[in-house]
Order: C-alpha cells, then sequence, then structure tokens
C-alpha cells in the first residue's frame, strides 16, 4: 500500500514537474529572443530539475544488488547439490527458480523498486530478462488475453530474442564453414 502512494506522490511530483516545464516553455516561446533574466530562470529549472548521479555510488548498489542475486542463485545451486542433483539439473533448477521469484516480485510490484535502486546490477542477471519479458505482459493485461499479454509479452525482450537467435545461427555457420574448410 505504501508503495502505491510512493508511486502516486510520485507520479504527482512528475506532473507538477511537466507543467511547470510547459509554463515556462509556453513563457519562452512567446518572445522570440530570449532576455538575460529568462535564460538564468531557464538555467535554474534545467538545474532543479535534472537527475544527478554519483557513477561511484551507482556503480556500488549496482555491485550489491547484482552480488545478492548472485549469491541467492549460489545458495539454490548448493541447496540442490545437497539433495543429490548433479550440477546441470541444479544449474536448471536455479535458473527456475531465479525467473521464477522474479516473475513473482515483478507481479507484486517489488522487483521494479530493486531495478531502480540497483539499476543494472538488478537488470543483467538472468531475473532482470525475465522481468522485462514480464512487466509489459502484466501492464496490458487489461487489454485481454490477445491483445494485451500475447502482443506486448515481448516488446522488450523480443529484439533480444531474434538477435540471441539470430546471433547464435550465424556463429553456428561459421564454425560449421571452418569445419568444412579445414580451419577447425
Amino acid at each position: 500500500m505504501a508503495d502505491m502512494e510512493n508511486g502516486d506522490n510520485q507520479t504527482r511530483k512528475d506532473q507538477e514537474k511537466q507543467q511547470e516545464k510547459e509554463q515556462i516553455l509556453q513563457e519562452l516561446s512567446v518572445q522570440d529572443t530570449l532576455d538575460a533574466e529568462q535564460k538564468k530562470k531557464y538555467g535554474e529549472y534545467v538545474k532543479q530539475v535534472t537527475p544527478t548521479h554519483s557513477l561511484p555510488l551507482e556503480m556500488l548498489k549496482a555491485f550489491i544488488t547484482g552480488g545478492i542475486i548472485c549469491c541467492i542463485g549460489q545458495g539454490i545451486l548448493n541447496m540442490a547439490g545437497a539433495q543429490g542433483l548433479d550440477k546441470q539439473t541444479a544449474g536448471s533448477w536455479c535458473s527456475l527458480l531465479l525467473i521464477l521469484a522474479s516473475v513473482v516480485l515483478t507481479g507484486l510490484n517489488i522487483y521494479p523498486g530493486i531495478a531502480k535502486w540497483g539499476g543494472a546490477g538488478a537488470l543483467v542477471p538472468i531475473t532482470g530478462f525475465a522481468n522485462s519479458v514480464a512487466a509489459p505482459a502484466i501492464e496490458f493485461q487489461k487489454e485481454g488475453q490477445v491483445f494485451g499479454i500475447g502482443c506486448k509479452i515481448f516488446t522488450i525482450a523480443g529484439p533480444v530474442i531474434l538477435y540471441g537467435i539470430f546471433s547464435s545461427w550465424a556463429l553456428g555457420l561459421g564454425y560449421w564453414v571452418g569445419r568444412c574448410v579445414g580451419w577447425w
């Protein structure tokens, strides 16, 4: 509930900033030339709304987030190994459980907050890919099974899948040609 209120407050703030920006731009478009005071006012506005980021802090947060996800994955691997599963099966269970956790957290609107805080640390592992598939489907479910979920589920992940398949095909073809010619 608190997350929804925070989201509503953030949306309200974003709308207020957008209205302020539109008002300033409208004031600026009235005159053809900008005088020094208007330039100063606009410069202050740009400074106010432009987010500032500390690269070392963002890198640290990504490292921590990605590290926690990887530690959870390693814990799953260790537990599966302790249950007597071979490495391949344990790895499959690890991937399956991380994807499931990501999709469930996306559905509960928790994963977007993790991704916002952790940046690339939450988006690079397999959980980020699962989130990118699940989020559009959840967002567009109100449009129906076919036109909502069916059409929008691969809006982000589709190009990744397409280029992944194409590049693996191209590399396989290159390897096959190399084998035929005698390079390998």
